[in-house]
């Protein structure tokens, strides 16, 4: 059987990054450890926006599945009995891969500001629910997700954050190979077309439809995991989720790192995810306008956002 180098090479490279933040857990402080945790979590949300993104499509609700992920984490500790984390996060992504199917037709039928508001509008109805149904739902003051076992392990309170680590940077490896595959797939490479000139690519004889369908179910996948890795690490869930600033912080963390490799959006939210805590700390009185400061700067300064360094730092090398 022969192998695709390119395939391998991708391989290669998410192994040596995973192994690379696998040794920084070691000797990171608990606190440092839990917020790179909760950022490589989040960077799954972040690279299904980039993914859109890629396709031409901007999401203002990608928090929806990010909150149907926390909250079916949460539910099947509830209901279900589930304390198995593989497990959970397993009914995460599908729980938010069927809302996807559920709810992709109509929105992927729409392209621009109209796919925002569509996308916004069935975030914040979850939202309203979350709310409104507190009985079911804890309302505002959300659900607790108490802890869950790792292929059967029982860990101690001390050790638990260390095993979410872990697990999060297993399930972040996975879903970065997977996105790498993507991108480079033909599918990738349609999805990108679709930005570029979808009338063309009818006339090539594919389907715009069905290219933008699969890249919204692949993001709502890859949004579903990365909020049950939220519900687990944190150990709470909160409508919050499923609010239009959450999807809002997606949307900024994706533009900050770029879109035009998978590991772009993984450096942008760890970035925003690290400014946010640092300056909340450190500048407490005027921590949002610092962070709006410094955003702005990037954005301006490298509008094709932070990975833009390293592709001119390639470039220049390889010349």
């Amino acid at each position: 059987m022969k192998i695709d180098p390119g395939n391998l090479r991708r391989l290669l490279g998410v192994v040596l990054l995973v192994a690379v933040l696998a040794l920084l857990g070691l000797w990171l402080a608990g606190w440092t450890r839990f917020l790179l945790t909760v950022a490589l979590g989040e960077s799954l949300a972040v690279i299904g926006v980039a993914l859109l993104m890629r396709a031409g499509l901007v999401s203002f609700g990608q928090g929806l599945f990010s909150a149907v992920g926390a909250y079916a984490v949460a539910y099947g500790m509830r209901l279900w009995g589930i304390h198995e984390a593989l497990l959970l996060l397993a009914v995460a992504v599908a729980a938010s891969t069927l809302l996807a199917v559920a709810i992709g037709p109509l929105i992927c039928r729409y392209r621009q500001i109209f796919f925002a508001m569509i996308s916004l509008a069935f975030s914040m109805v979850l939202y309203s629910i979350l709310l409104k149904f507190n009985t079911a739902t804890g309302g505002s003051d959300g659900m607790e997700v108490t802890a869950a076992t790792v292929l059967g392990y029982h860990a101690a309170a001390k050790a638990l954050a260390g095993v979410y680590y872990y697990l999060t940077l297993a399930c972040f490896g996975v879903a970065l190979f997977a996105t790498a595959a993507y991108y480079a797939s033909p599918a990738g490479y349609l999805a990108r077309a679709v930005r570029d000139n979808e009338i063309r690519l009818e006339y090539l004889g594919a389907s715009v439809s069905r290219e933008t369908f699969r890249a919204y179910i692949f993001a709502a996948a890859l949004t579903g995991l990365s909020g049950g890795l939220f519900a687990l690490a944190v150990g709470h869930v909160s409508p919050t989720l499923a609010y239009w600033t959450k999807s809002g912080e997606f949307l900024f963390a994706a533009l900050l790192g770029g879109t035009s490799s998978p590991i772009a959006p993984v450096v942008g939210t760890v970035v925003f995810e690290s400014l946010n805590s640092y300056l909340s700390a450190y500048l407490p009185n005027v921590w949002q306008m610092a962070l709006g400061a410094i955003m702005l700067a990037i954005i301006l300064l490298m509008p094709r956002g932070l990975w833009s360094l390293y592709e001119r730092f390639s470039a220049r090398h390889a010349a």
